[in-house]
């Protein structure tokens, strides 16, 4: 069993309370280590990222506390440097997405997940339907 470390933890400050139970439990049932890389930013951190095309909106669920970015540990990272994980890495992060979805489903938490979208698989976000 997989715990989360001190700065995964810091990085959960500021998020909705639901979805730091998701990714709590999450990490208590998973198969894969993960840590979180980033959950509520700032503007100024979105508006860099959208400019650097890392990021598609100045909408971001991150701007309000809905959102979180997990990666495996160990974590290959992006080797071309485009922003997306290699194909290498989605095999990592399929572990992580799964446990995300059971943990949100045993907490009856409405949860969307990059993964679906088929090109951000560290994101997880509350639903814009249920929570606001």
């Amino acid at each position: 069993m997989f715990t989360l470390g001190k700065r995964s933890l810091s990085r959960l400050q500021g998020l909705s309370p639901n979805l730091v139970k998701v990714v709590k439990r999450a990490i208590e049932i998973t198969d894969q280590d993960f840590f979180v890389g980033e959950g509520l930013r700032s503007v100024q951190r979105q508006e860099k990222l959208v400019s650097q095309g890392l990021s598609k909106t100045m909408n971001s669920r991150h701007l309000t506390g809905h959102a979180v970015d997990l990666h495996p540990h160990p974590y290959k990272g992006d080797h071309d440097f485009d922003g997306v994980p290699n194909s290498d890495d989605w095999d990592a992060y399929e572990p992580i997405v799964k446990a995300m979805a059971q943990a949100a489903e045993e907490l009856r938490v409405d949860l969307v997940q990059g993964w679906d979208w088929g090109w951000d698989a560290p994101h997880h976000e509350l639903s814009w339907s249920t929570y606001r």
